[in-house]
């Protein structure tokens, strides 16, 4: 398992050239079946549109697609594909739609603006590096409690929740590499008391 770039979550962004309106649309996708589902919303939602011009990337197959929907070939699609691969992200679908406003934009024009459109929306999207790490869980006593989250997050991890009983039982998650310095933070910082319990492994957002 290793990290990759995608978005954190569905955004969009808009802006006007030459009286033409662009939208562009990215979001986190998986497959290609969200990829499609993905597309087919937003030409739902914008019927009236002169163009849904799309690209996508997944790790799943290495596949890599888009269309130019009917503007002219290689001065739509391909751009924001391009975009795509110069940001670095995958599992990533962006759909830039046009209203055309009466006014060519000429080949040269089409792909800056296309080019453009494809990268307000993955800055309103908001780019992302997913990495592995463990969930994982440990219980301790309300004395040890408070020192826990500074520990999880000196190692890169994430508070994810904790049950309050008799004793405090803390679920969070944590870069794979950290297991085992955290292990010893904790260690060092209970006097051994508590323990993780470090379960599956899943891609989580890591921030610097």
């Amino acid at each position: 398992m290793e990290e990759y770039k995608t978005v954190s979550g569905e955004a969009e962004a808009e802006f006007t050239e030459r009286r033409s309106r662009f939208i562009g649309r990215a979001k986190p996708v998986h497959t290609e079946e969200e990829a499609a589902e993905f597309l087919q919303a937003v030409r739902s939602a914008g019927r009236e549109a002169t163009h849904h011009v799309y690209a996508y990337v997944l790790r799943e197959g290495h596949a890599q697609r888009y269309s130019d929907d009917g503007e002219p070939q290689g001065t739509a699609g391909v751009p924001v594909l391009d975009v795509l691969l110069k940001s670095g992200v995958t599992d990533t679908a962006v759909v830039v739609t046009r209203y055309f406003g009466g006014i060519l934009l000429g080949a040269g024009g089409l792909v800056r603006a296309y080019s453009h459109g494809a990268s307000i929306a993955l800055e309103a999207a908001r780019v992302v590096t997913m990495a592995p790490c463990f969930e994982a869980s440990l219980t301790c006593d309300y004395a040890s409690y408070g020192k826990i989250p500074p520990l999880v997050a000196a190692q890169g991890g994430t508070v994810d929740g904790a049950d309050f009983t008799d004793r405090v039982t803390v679920r969070f998650h944590l870069p794979c590499g950290e297991a085992e310095p955290f292990g010893a933070a904790l260690a060092d910082a209970t006097c051994g008391a508590c323990v993780a319990d470090f379960g599956p492994k899943k891609f989580y957002p890591v921030f610097p």
